[in-house]
């Protein structure tokens, strides 16, 4: 899947902070074999591709002197309004295999949880994934639905590889793991309902001599 985002060759006499305040976004496209281009794209625009393409979408950046099909490499955004505020793009080599981070999105139920036998912890978020830019997924799934005992994992190797696409990294690094649920022994929710009748007692006979004083007076 590619998605088209329209920008334009940056105007270098206008100032960073007058773009950003019509909406507009300063940002660089490079690559191996890509001179540094600086240019502007609207602010409100890239949020919707963002949303929809992530980091593992190709984005096909037009308005320039050629299309380029580029990958969201990084994303500023201002510490308080949380805005954007520039923007790298990678242009990859078309036709040659690249490297990058994709996501993985999680499905199914786990057994393990509903029962309250465990908890699922999820140690990855995304996976390192070698292929053609033609071969990039948008995500990997991993189905949760087999976790149904305590020390249950998923591993890399388990994970299913789209066509083309190579996982790097440790086939046998967890992705995701199960470890038991703390469970409450009914001498701790006893000792937490427990009713200290002694100290009712001190407090009320202190409150009394106080009443009794304060009467005298």
């Amino acid at each position: 899947m590619t998605i088209t985002l329209a920008v334009t060759a940056r105007d270098e006499s206008v100032k960073m902070e007058v773009m950003r305040k019509n909406g507009d976004v300063p940002a660089v496209v490079y690559g191996t074999k890509q001179e540094p281009i600086s240019i502007t794209l609207s602010g409100k625009e890239f949020e919707k591709v963002r949303k929809e393409a992530g980091e593992s979408t190709i984005v096909e950046l037009s308005g320039l002197e050629k299309p380029v099909e580029v990958l969201i490499k990084s994303v500023d955004f201002h510490p308080v309004k949380q805005q954007v505020t520039h923007v790298d793009f990678y242009a990859f080599e078309v036709g040659k295999e690249m490297t990058t981070h994709v996501a993985l999105e999680f499905t199914g139920e786990a057994p393990v949880e509903e029962s309250k036998a465990g908890s699922v912890t999820k140690v990855l978020h995304e996976i390192e994934v070698t292929c053609l830019p033609s071969s990039l997924p948008s995500h990997i799934d991993v189905d949760i639905s087999g976790l149904i005992k305590v020390d249950d994992k998923i591993h890399i190797s388990d994970l299913k590889a789209p066509q083309g696409v190579v996982f790097e990294g440790d086939p046998e690094d967890p992705v995701v793991v199960v470890s038991a649920a703390k469970q409450t022994t009914d001498d701790e929710d006893e000792a937490s309902t427990e009713i200290d009748m002694d100290a009712i007692e001190v407090e009320e006979k202190g409150k009394g001599e106080k009443e009794d004083a304060d009467s005298k007076e």
